[in-house]
């Protein structure tokens, strides 16, 4: 028995017809047989069955690194940092934003070889440069997937030399948790599952196609498509009985289009019906909708149908916006999980003239100076070239639901809150 949302059974006909799931996984609630035989407490305790928790989550899309973006990156690099490479000034402004959250997801579109093949950033030719990961670490990233078109790129022996960098990082870094790709069928079912504030998490990662390349036959290594819905359903279905909270990774749809297709729509029901508790759905490079999916027992899963770039070179006006996503997990005295407290705030790709200083800002710090600045308003012809505050906003608003956007900073929502709690406490 899964605990969902609105799941209105009480702990003690719960406790009468068996085992739920967080008793399962939770060793503080299992039942304990050096106890039997001893005698029967008169006075009921007082403890509730399960101790609250919340972890905060922000999740960000596509960090589509091309030669462009890299090339920055290479400007950045100075001889204190002895680094060929360095991100940080890519990311700087959303970066505390990052580092604040209990864990923090993104989409590495591009593939990291280890050093094994150049560094390259063309469509159907991406490399990234080993300094993109160590950079994505040190901001805050927690949860990094690599299921995603461009995952062949260079081929079954780029992806498992991209494979060995992440597991290198995973040896450093007790809590990075790397899905999506995988060596073998005995890697594939070591779920990914990490434990924080006494919640845990597991995550799978999934993408509808690898742009026409596949593994040759003899490959022991990976990957599982959209379209493998049996497999999708098993691993859903297993995780969900090992952990609090199910996380997939999605990369799905259409790219350059807002519109979110009936078989990604029919997938996602399906993905929360089998037991995800949260979808984060990327490939698209443009912000699409979102919205709470409803089971048939009343629980409910939530979707992201797409964040959009997180970072990127493109030059049309609507893969420039993109969104973070943020959302609580939150478990009551019951051991019921639910997803609350969803907000997304769009974050800008900017660059300045020549397609340099590439970096992305959060919607309250992208001011009008810089919209003036932006170089895609001098890309050559067409309505998708035109840059100004009421494209961003027509984006924002014909996407993102009203009641999910987050458009101020966090300190002055903090602020006002107060200033609403104070006024309330005087009236």
């Amino acid at each position: 028995m899964k605990f969902r949302y609105f799941v209105f059974l009480s702990f003690a006909i719960l406790t009468m017809t068996g085992c739920n799931r967080q008793e399962k996984i939770d060793s503080e609630h299992v039942i304990d047989i050096s106890s039997v035989g001893l005698p029967e407490q008169t006075e009921p305790t007082t403890e509730p069955p399960f101790k609250p928790a919340k972890v905060n989550f922000v999740a960000v899309g596509d960090d589509l690194v091309h030669s462009y973006v890299y090339s920055t990156a290479k400007e950045q690099a100075s001889d204190d940092t002895k680094k060929d490479y360095d991100f940080h000034y890519c990311y700087e402004n959303i970066a505390d934003r990052i580092a604040n959250a209990d864990l923090a997801f993104v989409n590495q579109e591009t593939l990291i070889c280890n050093g094994k093949y150049d560094i390259s950033g063309t469509n159907l030719n991406f490399n990234s440069p080993v300094e993109l990961g160590d950079d994505l670490i040190d901001i805050g990233f927690d949860i990094i997937n690599i299921a995603n078109n461009h995952m062949l790129d260079k081929t079954a022996d780029g992806l498992e030399a991209c494979l060995d960098y992440w597991s290198d990082q995973q040896f450093e870094h007790d809590n990075l948790v790397v899905m999506g790709a995988y060596y073998n069928e005995e890697d594939m079912q070591d779920y990914r599952i990490i434990k924080v504030k006494g919640l845990k998490f597991g995550f799978l990662g999934y993408t509808e196609h690898t742009n026409g390349y596949s593994l040759p036959e003899s490959s022991d290594l990976q990957i599982v498509y959209t379209d493998n819905e049996e497999l999708i359903k098993q691993q859903i279905q297993e995780l969900s009985e090992q952990v609090d909270c199910v996380i997939v990774s999605a990369h799905w749809g259409i790219e350059d289009s807002h519109e979110v297709t009936d078989e990604v729509k029919a997938l996602a029901q399906n993905m929360i019906n089998w037991g995800a508790d949260v979808i984060i759905g990327t490939g698209s490079h443009t912000l699409e909708t979102m919205e709470y999916l409803t089971r048939e027992d009343g629980s409910k899963g939530f979707v992201f149908y797409s964040l959009g770039n997180f970072i990127s070179a493109q030059t049309d006006n609507f893969n420039m916006v993109g969104g973070m996503g943020m959302f609580d997990i939150c478990r009551d005295t019951e051991g019921v999980i639910t997803i609350e407290n969803i907000k997304l705030t769009p974050l800008i790709t900017h660059y300045d003239s020549g397609l340099t200083n590439v970096r992305v800002y959060p919607y309250d710090l992208y001011t009008d100076e810089l919209i003036e600045k932006h170089y895609v308003p001098y890309s050559s012809g067409g309505s998708y070239k035109s840059w100004n505050r009421e494209v961003i906003d027509t984006i924002i608003q014909e996407n993102v639901p009203k009641q999910y956007q987050f458009l101020t900073a966090p300190e002055q929502e903090e602020s006002e809150q107060e200033t609403e709690s104070d006024s309330s406490n005087n009236a």
